[in-house]
């Protein structure tokens, strides 16, 4: 009991500081939410290459995931960064609402309901109550902040897809960790693991969100 109550601690005090890190920089921007970009990108990197070289995969398989995952990453990052940048701080806030809510309703909901699970042999603990629950929670959550925030030209709907794709993200990374038989993707964070562990939802969004939007500036500019 004694252990538990420690771990519970040890995970929320690591929660708040993340929390308050991330928020600060992404409420001045700039070269603030830039430089925390870059630094968590490059840990996520270095975990995801490190799961990979521990995963039983073939040359070209492993290959692949070497240069395909880091690009990724990269792309994420920049894709957020790009959000934040362009389209300010509501946009921003807006995909990580979409993510957070995700992550919220998927444990809630699959704790309520339980059910059959979704991917026994990848994520034993996930359920398709909790897939559900998630993509919900993200849609409420992200067309809430879309309408208070005035984000135009996105249908309220996007958010169920959102919820969907970040737990795809989730089980994607849980894929690699059980092929490489470890439970976390580093032990960087206390409480809760490594970087990658908090992110894998938020990477697979990042990357359709900050493209659409680069692709969205891109004809508004041809437009006019």
């Amino acid at each position: 009991m004694a252990a538990g109550k420690s771990d519970l601690w040890t995970r929320v005090g690591s929660a708040i500081v993340m929390f308050a890190i991330a928020g600060t920089a992404l409420w001045f921007g700039g070269i603030a939410f830039g430089l925390l970009l870059l630094v968590g990108g490059a840990l996520v990197i270095v975990e995801w290459l490190a799961l990979v070289r521990a995963m039983g995969l073939g040359g070209g398989a492993k290959a692949a995931l070497t240069v395909l995952g880091p690009v990724a990453i990269l792309g994420a990052m920049t894709g957020l960064w790009f959000i934040r940048d362009a389209l300010g701080m509501t946009a921003a806030l807006w995909v990580f609402g979409m993510v957070w809510a995700t992550d919220i309703g998927a444990y809630f909901a699959g704790r309520a309901f339980g059910g059959a699970r979704l991917a026994p042999k990848i994520s034993p603990s996930k359920t398709w109550s909790g897939l559900i629950g998630g993509m919900i929670a993200a849609l409420v959550v992200g067309s809430t902040i879309a309408d208070r925030g005035g984000i135009l030209g996105v249908p309220l709907w996007i958010g169920l897809i959102m919820g969907l794709i970040a737990q795809l993200g989730d089980l994607g990374q849980s894929w690699m960790k059980r092929s490489a038989g470890v439970k976390d993707s580093g032990k960087l964070i206390p409480g809760h693991g490594g970087l990658f562990d908090r992110v894998d939802g938020l990477l697979p969004v990042a990357l359709i969100l900050g493209g659409l939007a680069f692709a969205g500036q891109l004809a508004v500019r041809a437009a006019g």
